[in-house]
């Protein structure tokens, strides 16, 4: 028997959240209520009730109630419910989150499960899945599978019994699936996990460096560094997930500061420094910016018009993607910003530059080939590096053996001094 629990508002939505329990427990599961509404009274009691979570959140349920400021309210709700399932999960009954509403609750909802770590099952039901505007927003860096429920989910019919009904198959196949993969359990494992980060204009050097660190006994997780991405990445590494990095493309810390499309946050390459695990970084990506479609140009786009990107070098992979070449001055700020994070890390790191291009991109011949452009990044990273940093510079480029072999045995000799 495993348990999942339901995130709801019994206010509203009693009749069914009690078809879904049911549903849960005729497959043999117990499905706990957590009831996050503050419209009213609930119309089916929960096994944590509105007023529980109001008060673990800060609030007070009376209070809330008389108010309408739901803006300022449901974070209350949203912490509370987080909080009292945390209580739950340590007392290791959680094997699962489900929840299911429109707008209101899949905010509710997905806010919820991000709050738990990779592997643990979430399924959100939503009828508004599908809104190009929130969708990104509600799964964020988590692995939440949503599905669209087509209708709104207001009263019980046949169509909503059939969402409902293959909501609680998703869940219940999802926690019967096994348990999630925890940090507490790949501890001891025999391989170490080692993310790698890649792209597109970096595949020829991911798939090298993966087969070599698979021949020294390590584990090589992908991880597709497109914003998104490296925030999961970042996320997983602080959870203890991964025991070292190999970061061929840590360009959404340039993306985040110029303002493109692959920004991977604030705190992007800062979790394996805080941790103090071995990292082996590359500067793949950094000549260049992610700021299509090319129709931006055109539309007074803020990035287009500060940075003159209209005069600058381009590769346009598809009608959607657009690569264009970074400056020498950005370049410099560049490597001021991944200096300052480095210089925080707890443990050994490494920086390999691949003199002859950074990527497909960037080699002899291709569209944003700048070589002089690109001569100004080791100084300037050197510059800010505290010194037992080293900073490597290989007369070659990303996509050889020879660059993937230097900077895994980099990675592998840090790996074995720990």
């Amino acid at each position: 028997m495993a348990n999942i629990v339901i995130v709801s508002t019994l206010d509203t939505k009693a009749e069914e959240t009690s078809f879904l329990k049911e549903l849960i427990e005729q497959r043999g599961h117990n499905a706990i209520l957590v009831d996050a509404g503050m419209g009213g009274e609930p119309a089916i009691p929960a096994d944590i009730s509105a007023e529980e979570v109001a008060k673990a959140g800060g609030g007070d349920i009376k209070e809330m109630r008389a108010s309408r400021e739901t803006g300022k309210l449901t974070p209350i709700m949203i912490k509370g419910a987080i909080e009292k399932i945390k209580e739950l999960d340590a007392e290791g009954k959680v094997d699962g989150i489900l929840s299911f509403g429109g707008a209101s609750n899949t905010t509710l909802g997905t806010s919820v499960m991000k709050a738990f770590p990779f592997g643990v099952p979430k399924f959100m039901l939503s009828s508004t899945a599908a809104m190009p505007a929130y969708a990104a927003r509600y799964i964020g860096t988590s692995d939440i599978a949503m599905m669209h429920s087509v209708l709104d989910i207001a009263g019980l019919n046949d169509l909503v019994k059939d969402a409902l009904r293959r909501a609680a198959g998703a869940i219940v196949g999802m926690v019967e699936s096994g348990p999630p993969i925890t940090a507490e359990a790949l501890k001891g494992r025999d391989k170490p996990l080692i993310a790698i980060t890649e792209f597109k204009f970096a595949e020829g050097a991911g798939h090298i460096a993966m087969e070599l660190l698979k021949e020294k006994g390590y584990e090589p997780i992908a991880i597709h560094a497109q914003g998104i991405g490296d925030r999961a990445m970042e996320e997983l590494i602080a959870q203890g997930i991964f025991d070292g990095v190999l970061d061929l493309v840590p360009a959404g810390v340039s993306e985040e500061w110029i303002g493109g499309n692959r920004a991977a946050g604030p705190t992007r390459l800062e979790a394996a420094g805080g941790r103090g695990i071995p990292q082996v970084l590359v500067p793949c990506g950094f000549e260049m910016i992610s700021a299509g479609p090319l129709s931006r140009k055109d539309q007074g786009d803020p990035l287009w018009a500060s940075r003159n990107l209209a005069q600058r070098k381009m590769f346009f992979p598809d009608e959607f993607r657009l690569q264009v070449r970074t400056n020498a001055e950005e370049l410099k700020e560049t490597a001021r910003i991944v200096a300052e994070k480095l210089n925080k890390s707890k443990g050994p790191v490494k920086f390999f530059i691949p003199t002859q291009g950074w990527s497909v991109l960037s080699i002899e011949g291709a569209d944003l080939y700048d070589p002089e452009t690109d001569q100004v990044f080791a100084p300037e990273l050197r510059k800010y590096l505290k010194p037992e940093i080293e900073v490597v510079e290989l007369d070659t480029h990303l996509n050889t053996p020879e660059f993937a072999r230097a900077a895994v045995d980099a990675l592998d000799q840090m790996m074995k001094a720990r």
